[in-house]
């Protein structure tokens, strides 16, 4: 009877663990470009697969638009990260397919160039909320936090000196993004957006979740404990 006892305690033990084992966060990260491509693409994959192992991500790697053909393909995906992507990356029935991923509480993700990126598209335009114009030489520059409890922000000091490429956009960034982070233009030169010049931001589009940060340009933020803690933070905001 003891024997039979103990054997049910083990079973039991076990059905717990099962349970208890969360299943790998699936996330889709894209690097597909067709304008300038960044050095900083190898350097940014290696750093995410350390983040996935110590965030229990399980990552799929890949610049083939195809996986991006059919709105079943990217629902088994908890997020999709753009990696520096520029130009169009997406044909048509690709952008139905992401819209639609988007649309139904998919989460995006954009590092650096989301900006950047199909910028003839009118929904990708007014979803990311901004349009990449140029920008002045890497150099260091100030940062102003917003959100400061935001998970991307959070552990960011509430001015923030950080060396990178800085973005300006067509026009002011849209009314409609929650601003996270904007740089001080007398902290540098080169900028052309004004008082209020947004760098990191979040929004919701419809069921979905979209995190944009224009930072993460040079091969040293992934060395930079700041830039990775507002990286990760972003990440697991659009996640929820």
């Amino acid at each position: 009877m003891k024997t039979f006892f103990t054997c049910l305690s083990i079973i039991f033990l076990l059905g717990l663990s099962v349970v208890g084992e969360a299943k790998p966060i699936k996330i889709l990260v894209y690097s597909k470009t067709n304008g300038f491509r960044h050095k900083t693409i190898p350097t940014a994959i290696a750093a995410l697969k350390t983040l996935a192992m110590d965030n229990d991500w399980q990552l799929t790697f890949t610049e083939d638009s195809l996986m991006f053909s059919k709105y079943k393909l990217l629902k088994k995906y908890k997020a999709i990260l753009f990696l520096y992507t520029t130009g169009k990356v997406l044909g048509n029935e690709e952008e139905i397919a992401f819209k639609k991923y988007i649309d139904n509480g998919g989460a995006w993700i954009t590092i650096h160039t989301g900006t950047d990126c199909e910028q003839n598209w009118d929904w990708y335009v007014n979803t990311i909320g901004a349009k990449f114009k140029n920008h002045p030489k890497q150099q260091q520059a100030k940062f102003i936090i917003h959100e400061t409890q935001h998970p991307s922000t959070t552990k960011l000091p509430k001015e923030w000196l950080h060396f990178d490429e800085i973005y300006n956009y067509d026009a002011p960034v849209s009314a409609d993004v929650h601003i996270l982070i904007t740089v001080d233009e007398s902290s540098y030169t080169g900028g052309t957006m004004g008082t209020l010049h947004p760098i990191a931001w979040y929004k919701n589009v419809n069921k979905g979740r979209v995190f944009q940060t224009a930072l993460g340009h040079t091969d040293a933020c992934y060395s930079d404990k700041d830039f990775i803690n507002h990286l990760v933070g972003g990440i697991k905001w659009a996640l929820k």
